[in-house]
């Protein structure tokens, strides 16, 4: 799909992720890489006495999961692009936990697809991240990636 041809999808969700589960290993593997050991997130036992009854992901680990189920959804591909950054986020909102077990998924919203210059391209999306089995999501985002063609 050409850049343009993805710019006219603004407006509309342009594409759901697979499935993914957020386990405990996981969990650990992100409290190692980035030092945050706060119990609700490692200590199974304490967690138990906690509101979740349980661990929980930390939101951080929720949010970088964004690359892994863009690579692994239907959103459309731009033809002939060279490389897609991360730009940021305008508004990102944790809005429920994503409990030790549970299984993730996003979906994208087009909230803009335009130009900067020539060959580079902006793309803001709203991105819902779901929590399977529940009514209110872990996340939503407005996050920014720059694509080059």
């Amino acid at each position: 799909m050409t850049p343009q041809e993805v710019a006219e999808k603004t407006g509309e969700t342009i594409g759901t992720s697979e499935w993914v589960e957020m386990s405990q290993e996981r969990i650990n593997q992100f409290a190692e890489a980035t030092g945050d050991h706060q119990f609700i997130h490692v200590n199974e036992e304490a967690a138990k006495m906690t509101p979740f009854g349980g661990t929980i992901a930390h939101g951080f680990l929720t949010l970088s999961m964004i690359p892994y189920l863009s690579a692994n959804s239907d959103l459309p591909k731009v033809d002939n692009a060279k490389m897609g950054v991360n730009y940021g986020g305008n508004k990102t909102r944790f809005i429920n936990p994503v409990r030790s077990g549970k299984r993730i998924r996003g979906h994208w919203k087009l909230v803009e697809m335009i130009e900067k210059r020539p060959g580079q391209w902006q793309q803001t999306s709203e991105i819902t991240i779901e929590i399977e089995g529940e009514e209110k999501p872990a996340l939503i985002t407005e996050w920014i990636m720059q694509v080059f063609v």
